[in-house]
């Protein structure tokens, strides 16, 4: 299945670069570390055979469209393509000058699980698989050492983002390679840390973010892979007032987070990105998911989903919800 797909998008994506119908392809190809893709930008035609589609196609790549000059073809997962229509949205990408190319996603392979599960590190695995399309109940994550292989339940093996991902809802691209994918139900969704805080006494959850904001060294890995954190200049670079320190204290390092969380707001897609690249491995995956059901709680609004919709903050009705204010 994953073959056929490459093979369609490698001949899909030499033809719209050789008929000039768009200037950069923006997709992905094999790293150079195992069991792991990395971004292609080119506008060389010969550059469409190292084009790749499978469970480890991890960054958002909409990250890029905004700085490339021209008309790019994209190769999205669906989910991904929800930050698309957002910076539409916000008018920092024309429609016109994006062409969408949808591929089929039952779920994005979290190397750091598959490496606990097994006790082995990505070097020691010989293969890893995942099959199945449908629902995410139906899934298994295979993984091969030393020739003996292991199946473990997808929701087990998957990053957090794909537990509840609901992208068989998103219906705007230009073309879509293959069959869509079901979405997955909330009691499928398997996350266990969102339900354990909520859980929580506040003290308790107070402690565990200090705890994890411990961790950040500031590098903004966090930020910059964010496409909803466009912003020329961030609040934390100004001077006149100086919002934080820039010294990674913890009181900071959440606070960083809180106010970011609250400016990307109604732009947030839940995608995952800025939990996948933090080097210390603080779950910023759950506090953007309770942002994004905070907002749809409160505005019935889920952000991402239509492009000819006005975005959250631009959108304004005459009398207020009784119960907005709590």
């Amino acid at each position: 299945m994953t073959d056929k797909i490459e093979e369609k998008l490698r001949a899909v994506v030499r033809e719209l670069l050789e008929q000039k119908k768009v200037d950069y392809i923006v997709g992905y190809e094999a790293g150079s570390l195992k069991f792991t893709d990395t971004p292609l930008i080119t506008k060389d035609k010969e550059a469409a055979g190292r084009l790749v589609v499978n469970p480890f196609i991890i960054n958002n790549l909409s990250n890029f469209l905004p700085d490339i000059k021209g008309k790019a073809a994209i190769v999205t997962k669906l989910c991904d393509a929800r930050s698309l229509i957002s910076l539409i949205q916000d008018k920092q990408l024309a429609r016109e000058n994006v062409y969408i190319i949808g591929v089929p996603c039952a779920g994005v392979i979290d190397l750091p699980k598959i490496e606990k599960l097994t006790g082995k590190d990505r070097d020691e695995i010989d293969d890893i698989a995942l099959s199945g399309d449908k629902a995410l109940s139906g899934n298994k994550v295979t993984v091969t050492i030393d020739g003996v292989k292991k199946e473990f339940p997808a929701k087990d093996a998957l990053r957090n983002d794909c537990l509840g991902c609901d992208k068989a809802v998103l219906k705007e691209y230009d073309l879509f390679l293959g069959e869509e994918t079901a979405a997955v139900s909330k009691n499928e969704s398997g996350e266990t840390l969102a339900k354990e805080l909520e859980a929580m006494p506040p003290a308790r959850r107070w402690e565990f973010w200090k705890n994890q904001f411990e961790k950040c060294i500031r590098c903004y890995a966090c930020r910059q892979v964010c496409p909803a954190c466009y912003c020329k200049r961030c609040f934390v670079e100004e001077t006149e007032p100086q919002w934080i320190s820039p010294l990674p204290k913890w009181q900071d390092n959440l606070l960083f987070q809180v106010t970011r969380m609250i400016h990307i707001a109604g732009r947030c897609t839940d995608c995952g990105a800025c939990e996948s690249a933090c080097p210390a491995g603080i779950p910023l995956h759950t506090l953007s998911k309770k942002m994004e059901d905070i907002v749809q709680e409160l505005f019935d609004y889920k952000s991402g989903m239509d492009k000819d919709a006005l975005p959250l903050m631009a959108a304004y009705e005459s009398k207020e919800a009784d119960d907005l204010i709590r």
